[in-house]
């Protein structure tokens, strides 16, 4: 089941922000593709299977900035 979601990601200002992010969260099993934007604190994931909410939080975390939740 594929599906693709947007999450809201505060600490994002620039390109390297949105690099490095995309780079923990293409890490990810089942993700394949990623896409970061900084300006509007957001990143979109698409998913190959289910992802979970938490391993997604982690790899935000490990790229040093913080997830809010999933965009409305």
């Amino acid at each position: 089941m594929s599906s693709t979601i947007t999450y809201t990601v505060t600490g994002m200002s620039c390109g390297h922000c949105e690099n490095s992010v995309s780079k923990e969260l293409a890490g990810l099993a089942g993700v394949t593709e990623v896409s970061a934007d900084a300006k509007a604190g957001t990143v979109t994931v698409s998913t190959s299977d289910q992802l979970d909410d938490e391993q997604v939080r982690a790899a935000v975390d490990e790229a040093g900035y913080e997830l809010v939740g999933r965009s409305a």
